[in-house]
């Protein structure tokens, strides 16, 4: 079994890896749709955005290792970390087809994820960093893409069946506890907000808000009440759900280290 690695953890690092890391389990969890989706032009779509979103963890993890004191890949930073060591959002790593969760749950998930990441993407057009800036470039496109695609998602559902207006409330409770995450700014997002590497977290909140509002409002899905409850996976603190992903994820690589097709 090939032994983990020790991803670099600087705080540059480490705010890139939440990046990257989002992307990377979000796309795991949309792939498992693949097969199962409620149409088959849905199982597609959700199956792109979900290469899309590995596209951009490949870019950014690829960065992040030829910048580390001793170089890594991105397959070694994608499949051989301890579960402690991948600093996802919560929201990315929570089941979608399971735990009482559907359909409901994985659209709106698209939607505030999709947001937040397309804002963050944005913003890193204008990074310091002039490989972050290209990757940003490159990436804002297909996160507008993915924000369209759920919109008319929620808005079809939410504003539709009693059935379909009621899933969807369901799943909106039950999300929007981890949403605070997303804007829960640290010493990492303090350094890259004073470098010109990227924004802190806590500035997309209005905008993210603005922006998700309009289409719940559209959708006739009314917003939660807040809760003092906060998740903790940016900080590699993961729900009980991530380490039975990771032990799928990495199994090949692990039992075949390096392995070619």
């Amino acid at each position: 079994m090939t032994p983990s690695i020790t991803p670099p953890s600087d705080l540059r690092a480490r705010y890139l890896l939440r990046i990257a890391d989002t992307c990377l389990i979000h796309a795991q969890r949309l792939a498992e749709w693949c097969g199962h989706g409620p149409i088959l032009e849905e199982d597609m779509a959700l199956t792109n955005m979900a290469l899309d979103l590995v596209g951009q963890a490949r870019a950014l993890l690829t960065h992040i290792g030829q910048a580390a004191p001793v170089k890594l890949d991105e397959d070694q930073l994608a499949f051989l970390r301890e579960e402690r060591d991948y600093l996802n959002m919560t929201l990315a790593e929570l089941p979608g087809r399971k735990g009482g969760r559907d359909f409901a749950d994985t659209t709106l998930r698209n939607l505030m994820l999709g947001q937040w990441l397309l804002l963050v993407w944005q913003r890193l057009q204008a990074s310091s960093d002039a490989e972050v800036a290209a990757i940003a470039a490159k990436a804002v496109k297909e996160a507008r893409y993915h924000v369209e695609h759920a919109a008319g998602w929620v808005v079809r559902l939410g504003d539709g069946t009693e059935e379909s207006a009621r899933r969807m409330q369901q799943a909106l409770d039950r999300l929007w506890l981890y949403t605070p995450e997303l804007f829960d700014a640290d010493e990492a997002d303090a350094q890259a907000s004073a470098t010109g590497l990227g924004p802190a977290r806590d500035t997309l909140r209005t905008d993210w808000q603005a922006a998700l509002g309009a289409v719940l409002a559209e959708a006739q899905l009314a917003l939660p009440k807040d809760s003092a409850f906060r998740s903790t996976g940016s900080r590699g603190v993961h729900s009980e759900h991530l380490g039975y992903m990771l032990a799928e994820m990495q199994h090949l690589q692990r039992a075949y280290p390096g392995g070619k097709w």
